[in-house]
């Protein structure tokens, strides 16, 4: 999937360009990438940091008797991944969001009835939680499924060739150190440490209910196996996302609805041929420990998302695999041993919403996870027999209908296609999240345009100086997007504010807006001119 596929890889892209700037000694791509970077930083600083800014600009339309949203996300750094990702994952994206909020969410609005005292907005924003994201995830479940197949072959052939290399004595193998990966038999030691470690830490959640050992095993078991094959998948799915539309919009918590599902669904079957249910708190165990597989899931996906950019970048910049490999796994290492006291801590500060470790807390502190909240919502769904699936099947319907129109797209024609994939993330995905990313995409298409009729080495020259200031997006927004993050955690440890650089109040929002608005404009007129050398 890095060195056989044609995916972007947009922040795995960015990176390299980076580093081959870097090495290159010169100044060549140096003002290209500082200006990009410079102006995405300021933009998250003003936005994020100052709030003088707003991220994005929201506009509510009525339809007929219902509503929906013309949303458009500010993020510099989205729009230099959709100009990376090229315009045919771009459009992909935009069918999705013409699916979700100008046919879903006005049917949505003008068939059902809000709640008491409930506006009609909030009543869209209920509606794009509880049903259109569930036909988002219903059509990327499907998607990725297809995706998958296709896939088969290629990981099948990389499997073999990696065990054939095996069985040749090293002397004789005489592969260029771009190609040595780790060995077949070091990632067998691995996997065999890794599912011994899960299952042990399966059986201590497992064994605290006192169920009997024989039990306890065949849960533990089936858990494990069940999080590694699931993750298989997931992993494989997860790193086409991350390849196809970037990391930043790969959608973990669609995975996570799906990977939630098929957890429930097994541990609800295992559980009733065990009698668990019977006992008291059966359904609660059931529930937290289908919560627990998925959870394995969800680490894979973004491991998978990830490390795929990682090791794209280094097969762009004529990386040794085997040490990338060697390097991300004891960053996984870390990140296990850094991560859970983090948590922990955050746990004991504030709690969780629903879950505070202490009675005398106050639950408006408590962190909202939404993400975590909507697995656990579905998971209890499940076992309680009240999910509404009516949306996942019409979900499913949709991903088929999508996969039918893509294959008749590429054997009809020769240019034309519609990546499932990035359809269903367009559906799921909050449309802030995917319209800068469509902008990104059709800014390219616009601009390779323009320069189609010169010189190949103008255009050449162009195309890297877009590249370049891509990357300079992404890199920008997101360093000035952890110093802010790194201010906020200390502001907030000491009991002060979750805003501590905002330099105007609430009244200031709709201004912001529009400022947001013509600094978003602004950044796309020197980004065109950037891209032509007239910058």
């Amino acid at each position: 999937m890095v060195v056989h596929s044609d995916l972007p890889y947009p922040e795995g892209l960015a990176a390299a360009e980076i580093l081959k700037v870097g090495a290159t000694g010169n100044s060549g791509g140096i003002k290209e990438l500082i200006t990009g970077g410079g102006i995405a930083g300021l933009t998250a600083l003003f936005s994020n940091g100052f709030k003088v800014l707003t991220g994005q600009f929201s506009m509510w339309i009525p339809f007929g008797s219902g509503i929906t949203q013309l949303p458009l996300g500010y993020s510099t750094a989205l729009v230099g991944a959709g100009y990376l990702i090229g315009i045919t994952s771009g459009l992909a994206l935009l069918t999705g969001i013409i699916l979700a909020w100008g046919v879903m969410i006005p049917y949505f609005t003008m068939t059902g009835e809000p709640a008491d005292g409930q506006t009609l907005q909030a009543f869209a924003q209920a509606c794009y939680v509880e049903k259109v994201r569930l036909i988002g995830a219903g059509a990327m479940g499907v998607a990725a499924i297809w995706t998958l197949i296709k896939l088969a072959r290629p990981v099948i052939d990389g499997l073999k060739e990696a065990i054939q290399s095996s069985r040749v004595p090293q002397e004789e193998c005489k592969q260029h150190r771009t190609d040595t990966d780790m060995s077949v038999r070091a990632i067998a030691i691995i996997f065999v440490i890794m599912f011994a470690s899960l299952l042990g830490t399966f059986y201590s959640l497992v064994s605290a209910n006192n169920l009997p050992f024989a039990q306890n095993i065949a849960i533990s078991l089936v858990g494990v196996l069940l999080a590694v094959i699931v993750g298989f998948l997931v992993a494989a799915a997860c790193a086409y996302m991350a390849g196809l539309v970037g990391t930043s919009s790969s959608p973990i918590s669609g995975i996570g609805i799906l990977a939630i599902i098929i957890s429930s669904l097994v541990i609800m079957t295992l559980c009733k041929l065990l009698g668990i249910f019977d006992m008291p708190g059966g359904e609660k165990f059931a529930t937290a420990t289908a919560i627990f597989t998925t959870s394995i899931v969800l680490a894979i996906a973004c491991i998978s998302n990830d490390n795929m950019q990682d090791l794209k970048t280094g097969f762009l910049v004529g990386a040794t695999p085997q040490r990338q490999q060697i390097a991300l796994l004891l960053g996984c290492l870390v990140g296990a041993i850094v991560i859970a006291p983090v948590l922990n801590l955050l746990y004991q500060a504030y709690g969780f919403l629903g879950a505070l470790p202490r009675p005398d807390m106050n639950p408006d502190n408590a962190l909202a996870a939404p993400q975590a909240t909507l697995m656990t919502m579905i998971a209890q769904g499940i076992f309680s027999s009240n999910l509404a699936w009516e949306y996942i099947y019409f979900g499913i319907g949709l991903g088929v209908v999508v996969v039918i129109i893509d294959s008749l797209l590429k054997s009809q024609t020769k240019n034309l296609c519609l990546p499932p994939l990035a359809v269903g993330i367009g559906i799921y995905l909050p449309p802030s999240l995917q319209t800068p990313l469509a902008v990104g995409a059709i800014l390219g298409y616009l601009l390779e345009k323009k320069m189609s009729s010169q010189s190949k080495e103008t255009v050449e020259a162009s195309k890297r100086r877009g590249t370049l200031f891509a990357s300079g997006l992404i890199v920008g927004e997101s360093l000035v997007g952890v110093i802010i993050a790194a201010i906020i955690a200390v502001s907030v440890s000491g009991d002060g504010s979750d805003s501590p650089l905002a330099l105007v109040g609430d009244d200031f929002a709709s201004t912001a807006e529009f400022l947001g608005l013509g600094v978003f404009a602004a950044t796309l007129a020197i980004f065109y001119k950037m891209v032509r050398g007239k910058a």
